[in-house]
């Protein structure tokens, strides 16, 4: 009961976040235009690429719930990484655009208002804010993935802020289509760390917090387990994690008996962030044909 109140609560703060994020992403836009600031319009795709991340989270939360099917045997979790790439593809296409468009301004660049840039700066930091204090305190690696995005928000609106009083009392109008050009570098780069970890997950790797060695070593402490082999570790979503695996015993146990040993296994390997786990004993003497994978 604790765990699905924890889900709803995560649910419902992702959903806020989600809506709060989009409101002020339209308000950024109209804002970038009136403005004629390119940082903002930089910042507004920033935001943009986040409401579609929170949406598509809120979603695939939800979507989680249903479990099991005929078609999906794990359920729906690793729908989310479809959210990941999708917002990857928006975000790299976005930030391309506004590069090809902030360079030339860099040598050249235009007319802003800014004390319009200003007091968005002031908006900006106050609603992302708002956002990060309303995940922060979240469990879930969603909301708190989604809180360092919101934070990184802030902190980009914070440069915002800090260029446009510069600007306010120098004559540096190159400041708003280059701190557009490092939003948007700032941008691809996140791409790049969120797009290797979703393609990691897809292609099966091992989970960065897990170590296969160390699983190894544990369970072949065990005196009644003599070989420890066909070991595979992978994620379903970045944090559900599966361990399938042989495990030799020295003598032909009782069904009783295996199972016990299984509850011992799987009570060693509790702390290692494994979620789901599948067991294998063989005998001594039989020949399974994956010994050395």
């Amino acid at each position: 009961m604790g765990h699905n109140h924890d889900h709803n609560h995560s649910e419902g703060n992702v959903k806020v976040a989600f809506f709060l994020n989009l409101a002020f992403t339209i308000i950024e836009i109209i804002g970038g235009l009136y403005t004629n600031s390119l940082a903002i319009l930089s910042d507004a795709l920033h935001d943009f690429g986040d409401s579609l991340s929170l949406g598509l989270s809120w979603y695939f939360q939800k979507l989680s719930k249903k479990g099991r099917t005929k078609t999906f045997s794990y359920g729906y979790k690793r729908f989310s990484l479809l959210g990941a790439i999708i917002n990857s593809i928006v975000l790299v296409a976005g930030s391309i655009f506004i590069l090809t468009k902030a360079i030339p301004e860099l040598f050249n660049p235009g007319e802003t208002n800014v004390q319009g840039m200003l007091y968005l700066a002031i908006l900006g930091i106050v609603v992302n804010g708002a956002a990060v204090f309303k995940l922060r305190k979240g469990e879930s690696l969603n909301e708190k993935v989604v809180s360092l995005h919101l934070l990184e928000d802030v902190l980009g609106w914070v440069a915002v802020l800090i260029g446009s009083i510069i600007m306010m009392y120098t004559d540096a109008p190159f400041i708003d289509p280059l701190l557009s050009v490092l939003i948007s570098l700032f941008v691809l780069y996140n791409v790049y760390k969120n797009l290797r970890k979703s393609l990691l997950v897809i292609l099966q790797g091992i989970p960065d917090e897990v170590d296969i060695e160390e699983i190894r070593e544990k369970l072949s402490s065990f005196d009644s387990i003599t070989d420890v082999h066909d070991c595979h570790i992978w994620s379903m979503d970045g944090e559900y994690n599966i361990l399938t695996i042989h495990l030799r015993l020295d003598n032909n146990y009782k069904l009783s008996d295996q199972r016990d040993l299984k509850e011992k296994v799987r009570s060693e390997l509790k702390n290692e962030s494994i979620h789901h786990i599948t067991i294998e004993f063989e005998e001594q003497n039989e020949k399974c044909g994956l010994e050395e994978c």
